[in-house]
């Protein structure tokens, strides 16, 4: 597979950090990042690289060369003008599946399980998603439970709601989008390419919590540069990662009877902070939920989808965001007017059972064992006691369950921890 790497932008937002020096070739920890991202993609069994340069592109023709030191094979499409995001795309016009991504990303992922599954679904395009401290200027993805992109905002237009699943820069591309489109000019990937291609039923999400980072300006290149000393920059499939499971009603979002809209939800003063602290500790930050309003008929799956969307933009707002929402949506008692009768079932995911934190261990291979679990229910604490966590009780009064650690809220827990 070839890689594909944008390295022509003027990296406007490093502002005057870095004179005459293309934003890819900036230096992170004395390497510069373009260098870093030919490493981790050799690593991932790439040896073939076409670079997109235009300002400045003698810089990096000059230290890479034609990528002989690297170990791979380099050559340089030299932009005269600027042709966007895109437009090189459609005079370079690889003939086979190829990556695709901006050079100014420090990433470790395993791009075996990407490249499998933009197979499986016979993707044109397969973005990598993941959400981030920033949603507001990302672009932001919509997707259906197979991945499939049913809608895609760039971070010029938002709607109400949205999720916090961002496109990370990183895609996936097969040759059939040069059957669909045609540019002799300058393009925009994510307008003019990705956003009218979502009606084909072809774009797909692969939604992965792995290191990605944009370093595009000055205070998230100090943090990249802070997360390679402290050996942050890995993928979770490489070793076992440590998560805080959180419940979400009286946890995170301020406890009502039910949730049953959007504009019900309303976050708790210090669980951003909160969620923010845990992160910065190395902690996935993973929200384990029961949601019983769909049995029980008083809310949608849409409905509850756009609940979850509000909370993470909520969240967003203020820098913070979740690696995943894991929701039972069953109840075991029948009898409710309007309830949905096939989730009236004894499940295994209704917390205390901890089937859900089983299933999340699973998916971001979680060491359990260095895990917490955080709520205000007795339910919670035995659900990560039944999954073999660490739990801790969020009491404001100071009363106790099952002897776990009693904290006033998760801010107050996020500080010790």
């Amino acid at each position: 597979m070839k890689a594909v790497i944008l390295a022509g932008g003027l990296g406007s937002r490093m502002g005057n950090a870095f004179p005459g020096l293309p934003k890819p070739m900036v230096p992170l920890c004395g390497k510069p990042v373009l260098e870093r991202q030919i490493e981790a993609l050799r690593k991932n069994g790439i040896d073939d690289f076409t670079i997109v340069t235009c300002l400045h592109h003698e810089v990096i023709e000059r230290y890479f060369g034609c990528g002989e030191k690297s170990g791979v094979n380099i050559d340089f499409f030299v932009e005269s003008t600027p042709l966007g995001t895109a437009g090189a795309l459609f005079k370079i016009r690889p003939e086979s599946d190829f990556l695709f991504l901006n050079g100014d990303l420090l990433f470790d992922f395993d791009l075996q399980r990407m490249r499998e599954f933009h197979k499986s679904t016979n993707a044109l395009i397969t973005l990598f998603t993941h959400p981030n401290n920033h949603p507001a200027d990302s672009s932001v993805v919509f997707a259906d439970g197979s991945g499939k992109v049913t809608a895609f905002y760039d971070k010029t237009r938002k709607p109400e709601n949205y999720p916090n699943l961002c496109n990370a820069g990183i895609q996936i591309v097969s040759p059939e989008i040069f059957d669909y489109l045609s540019f002799e000019s300058a393009a925009d990937f994510d307008g003019d390419v990705v956003t009218p291609l979502v009606k084909s039923g072809r774009i797909y999400s692969y939604k992965s919590a792995e290191y990605v980072f944009d370093i595009g300006t000055p205070s998230r290149l100090e943090k990249a540069e802070s997360d390679l000393e402290n050996g942050m920059v890995k993928s979770i499939f490489k070793e076992k990662r440590k998560a805080v499971f959180l419940d979400r009603d009286g946890t995170i979002n301020v406890h009502r009877d039910y949730i049953t809209d959007p504009s019900q939800m309303e976050l708790l003063d210090g669980a951003a902070q909160a969620i923010n602290r845990f992160h910065e500790l190395g902690y996935l930050v993973i929200v384990i939920t029961n949601q019983p309003v769909v049995a029980k008929g008083m809310c949608t799956f849409e409905t509850l989808n756009q609940i979850h969307n509000r909370l993470e933009m909520l969240l967003g707002e203020q820098g913070a965001y979740l690696d995943g929402i894991y929701f039972c949506p069953h109840h075991p008692k029948r009898g409710f007017e309007g309830e949905v009768k096939e989730l009236k079932i004894e499940c295994d995911c209704r917390k205390p059972k901890p089937g859900l934190i089983l299933k999340a261990a699973r998916d971001f291979n979680i060491d359990l064992s260095a895990s917490f679990m955080a709520g205000d229910s007795e339910r919670d604490v035995l659900a990560g006691i039944n999954a073999g966590c660490e739990s801790v009780f969020i009491n404001e009064n100071g009363e106790t369950v099952q002897n776990a650690p009693v904290y006033k809220n998760i801010f107050e827990f996020s500080q010790i921890l």
